[in-house]
């Protein structure tokens, strides 16, 4: 008797299984469907292949010898409708040769009559552990063929999509840009990026970090001086205003512009206009972009920053979020990473990129690019491990009342399926409802992770 089935939670991947042995199917459909997957079941190879074709299913189990369609043709029809589909034959003790043909035409995997509920289970999982894997990967080539990158500012987030996205449209016009975000997101990859995505790009793009110049000196820094203006002005100097026009000028750290340059600097923005120390007023055409990682808004309400200046300078607010907001980026920018320090070829482990992914990055981009940099030099082989990792990463744990604990039970007890529910709540919130990052978080495969919401009821 022919029979399809399916687990009733369907939540699970599905497997289809053929095999013309009834009670070995049943008993193999049942260890299945209890481990959390569902199964489409037939029992020959005729009818396995219209449920190949009916239901689409993530792997299948077939036997070989069966009547009909034998598990070899089932094998062939299979591989030529979707060839990347993972195919586990069975076979009996005598008919190893067949399982090893069966391979060489594209089958993933073998197992051998008696088949124990450990054995099977456990090629199922490393089958759908490499499906995982080639998942990911197609998801990160596909994430790499639709990344924005503008002189190596590199994001597919939504996050950064929206960053982007106010880049290329704000890029060829001449207003202002102010780029606010923490220290190590890449303001200046951001500024860069503007400047070569304008008419401008053939002019220069200057530079200046206004926090890293005594202020005594920055007013000739950014609009230059005449000879004699000041004890030791021996010759004119062309401030920086000046060398970049027909570009762009960056004023990284604008927040820390002393108060007696502000109204200045926005004269400069109002008349297009620079008047050098002891010199007359000299027309410039620059473009200005400025950053900070400061609060603005704040430095407005006590005064430390002129309201006028701010709003000149913010015609266009872009703000670049943290690291550890967009944590979907941590895989492409390790991979970038990785190229540009010389290691292409380096692979990391699952467990590596979990850590990577979900560590907070106070230091942003620019501290995951150091910690990138360090593995390299230090690894220990071809594929880097979470031993390869700094120690802060590495031992970073949630905090407890008591040394190396992850919890603190109460004293009348409690619940471990509650306790289960809540370790696979708080993963997934930490990982944003992605159920793969929630999966390595928890060092479990991501059906199970599917088994276990299904089982909890548990929905974003």
């Amino acid at each position: 008797m022919k029979t399809t089935r399916h687990a009733d939670s369907g939540s699970g991947p599905l497997i289809l299984l053929v095999d013309d042995d009834p009670s070995l199917r049943r008993v193999t459909e049942y260890t299945l469907e209890q481990a959390g997957y569902q199964v489409a079941a037939a029992a020959d190879g005729q009818e396995g292949l219209r449920l190949f074709h009916e239901r689409t299913p993530d792997l299948v189990i077939t036997d070989l010898q069966m009547p009909k369609l034998s598990g070899t043709e089932l094998l062939a029809g299979i591989k030529a409708v979707r060839p990347e589909l993972l195919v586990i034959v069975i076979t009996a003790f005598g008919t190893i040769e067949q399982a090893v043909e069966a391979m060489k035409q594209g089958a993933h995997d073998f197992l051998t009559k008696p088949v124990s509920r450990d054995a099977l289970l456990l090629a199922v999982e490393k089958a759908f552990a490499l499906l995982g894997l080639k998942e990911e990967n197609r998801r990160l080539r596909e994430r790499l063929d639709q990344q924005v990158e503008f002189s190596h500012l590199i994001g597919s987030s939504d996050a950064m999509r929206g960053v982007l996205e106010i880049v290329r449209r704000a890029a060829p016009f001449d207003a202002t840009v102010l780029i606010s975000g923490e220290s190590g997101t890449g303001k200046e990859l951001v500024a860069r990026a503007i400047h070569q995505s304008s008419d401008r790009r053939n002019g220069p793009f200057i530079a200046v970090n206004c926090a890293a110049i005594p202020a005594e000196l920055l007013e000739s820094e950014l609009f230059g001086h005449r000879r004699g203006a000041f004890t030791g002005a021996v010759a004119d100097r062309v401030g920086k205003f000046e060398r970049a026009s027909g570009g762009t000028i960056f004023l990284d750290e604008i927040g820390e512009l002393p108060a007696v340059l502000q109204p200045k600097l926005l004269r400069v923005l109002q008349e297009q206009e620079v008047e050098p120390v002891g010199g007359q007023p000299r027309r410039i055409d620059v473009r200005v972009l400025a950053a900070t990682n400061r609060d603005l808004d704040a430095a407005l309400g006590t005064g430390a920053f002129r309201e006028d200046l701010y709003y000149r300078l913010a015609v266009i607010p872009v703000t670049i979020p943290p690291l550890r907001a967009r944590p979907e980026d941590i895989p492409l920018l390790t991979r970038h990473f990785l190229a540009k320090h010389g290691a292409p070829a380096l692979r990391l482990s699952e467990a590596a990129m979990s850590e990577l992914v979900n560590y907070p990055w106070p230091g942003n981009v620019r501290e995951l690019e150091n910690t990138v940099q360090r593995m390299i030099v230090l690894r220990r082989g071809d594929t880097l491990d979470s031993a390869d990792l700094p120690d802060k990463l590495r031992q970073r744990q949630v905090e407890a009342d008591g040394a190396g604990k992850v919890l603190k039970l109460p004293e009348e007890g409690y619940s471990l399926e509650q306790l289960e529910r809540e370790a696979v709540l708080q993963a997934l919130q930490r990982c944003r409802w992605n159920q793969s990052r929630a999966a390595a978080f928890l060092r479990i495969p991501r059906h199970v992770l599917l088994y276990r919401m299904e089982k909890y009821g548990i929905h974003k």
